[in-house]
């Protein structure tokens, strides 16, 4: 049996970046050709994309862990990591995205609208690519970034034109079946219908969709009954059509109190339902009883401002007045809707003085610092390797953390972490002239690789080398 699921908890997972590769090319009487390290390939993203083919969010019901491929890593011979495969995830027209707390972060509506939802790590620079005039040898590379990841919350709005609303039982599901070709469930007991139907009408040269949304019933907006669940599909439904039971055989109810009661429904839910363009349908004139009735209250419905139609829908009566009726209210409704513009790009360059992180002190001494640059930095960091460490070092003292962190008040010593407290790096910060590139030399360079010195020149740079190691002997030596 088919299942209608319009609200799910979904956990995306998007791919990590590929780890660069730390290679040395070598051949036959070349043992030593350079870095050749290649790139990790990117993670996949985890993309959520409207299909008019899908209608429900069952998929997502059984299968709620949902992750995208990561990245290959880099390897020699300069050859860069296979990406991460993408992860398409259809969704039905009318979906909404929400976090775990609420907020609103898309809203998808029409034919092949994309939302990221996690987005894929960048792969890691192999040491080819690190290497520069100074850095001729590289021996690193960067780690891959980890995929994002959240949980997200997708709630199906139907997307219709019209929607019928009222009570269980008031014929809602035989008005849209004689109406369109949809066919729904219909039988003589309350809730038979529990999934909103969508069907197609043709009045004249106007098409427009219909929902019949399951009834609804006093309290529904606070959650009694099947109302809650599916009084979100009305919102995004710009014609309202009260469908009200003329022949129904519970003594306490009428027309016009089922009118009322819906109506206060209506607008205790918000979102402006209250004010959509409505008509009143009286159903089942084809009883005597109900024919008799709907005389009688028609006038007074009237008297409320309403259009109001007396039809049958299991006899056919007054369906094509009815029909354009909507058709017009339906063109009103789409010439009153200002029109799309085109796709803008909107650039919000950064401030002047926006260094791209922020360094703060805590309350235990600890002096955090935050920015995308450095966080990403750490995640790179191979810290098992000195060189790589030292790189990061220079890379922070680059971008300013160190002049920060002295402006801020740390001193040799203090604590220093980069990154949130759930994921951060914490090191005894010492404060370096040239972040440390002074205790490891200058990173990355191999004389090996550089082109030969005339005899004159090594033959000065010796008696300099000699002339500086006795004079540091002299200035160690007491005697």
């Amino acid at each position: 049996m088919t299942t209608f699921v319009d609200r799910v908890e979904l956990h995306v997972a998007a791919g990590s970046g590929g780890h660069g590769c730390a290679s040395v090319h070598r051949e036959k009487f070349k043992p030593l050709g350079g870095p050749d390290g290649g790139n990790g390939g990117r993670g996949g993203d985890v993309i959520l994309v409207v299909d008019q083919s899908v209608t429900t969010l069952l998929d997502y019901h059984h299968s709620p862990h949902r992750k995208a491929t990561s990245g290959r890593p880099g390897e020699g011979g300069n050859r860069s990591g296979k990406d991460g495969q993408d992860l398409v995830l259809p969704v039905p027209d009318g979906t909404v995205v929400l976090d775990k707390a609420g907020n609103v972060l898309a809203d998808l509506v029409g034919q092949g609208t994309t939302y990221v939802a996690a987005e894929g790590g960048r792969g890691g620079l192999g040491n080819a690519a690190l290497a520069s005039a100074r850095r001729k040898a590289p021996g690193f590379a960067l780690l891959g970034v980890p995929g994002g990841a959240q949980d997200i919350v997708l709630e199906l709005k139907t997307v219709a034109d019209v929607a019928l609303v009222g009570y269980p039982s008031a014929g809602k599901s035989s008005l849209i079946s004689v109406l369109s070709a949809a066919k729904p469930k219909i039988a003589d007991y309350p809730f038979t219908t529990l999934v909103p139907n969508l069907g197609v009408v043709t009045a004249g040269s106007t098409v427009y969709t219909i929902a019949d949304v399951p009834g609804l019933i006093p309290g529904a907006s606070q959650g009694k009954g099947l109302g809650l669940e599916f009084l979100r599909h009305v919102e995004r439904c710009e014609v309202l059509v009260h469908v009200l039971d003329t022949a129904t055989l519970e003594s306490d109810r009428d027309p016009v109190s089922d009118l009322d009661v819906i109506e206060e429904e209506l607008r205790s839910y918000g979102g402006g339902l209250d004010r959509r363009p409505r008509l009143v349908v009286l159903n089942k004139t084809d009883v005597p009883d109900g024919k008799d009735l709907a005389e009688m209250v028609r006038p007074d419905l009237e008297a409320r401002g309403y259009q109001v139609f007396a039809i049958s829908a299991v006899a056919h009566i007054g369906l094509k007045e009815l029909s354009f009726a909507l058709a017009d209210l339906v063109a009103k409704a789409r010439a009153a809707k200002p029109k799309e513009e085109a796709t803008r790009i909107v650039i919000r360059p950064k401030a002047v003085d926006d260094a791209g992180f922020t360094v703060e002190r805590e309350e235990d001494g600890l002096y955090r610092v935050r920015g995308e640059k450095p966080e990403r930095w750490v995640r790179q960091t191979d810290f098992s390797n000195d060189e790589a460490v030292g790189y990061l070092a220079d890379r922070l003292a680059r971008l300013g953390v160190e002049d920060s962190l002295m402006k801020a008040g740390a001193r040799s010593g203090d604590g220093v972490a980069i990154g949130p407290e759930e994921n951060a790096v914490v090191f005894d910060w010492e404060p370096t002239v040239m972040a440390g590139a002074e205790m490891l030399g200058r990173r990355g360079e191999d004389h090996r690789f550089e082109a030969p010195r005339p005899a004159a020149q090594r033959r000065r740079d010796r008696q300099a080398e000699r002339d500086e190691a006795d004079q540091e002997f002299d200035d160690f030596n007491p005697f």
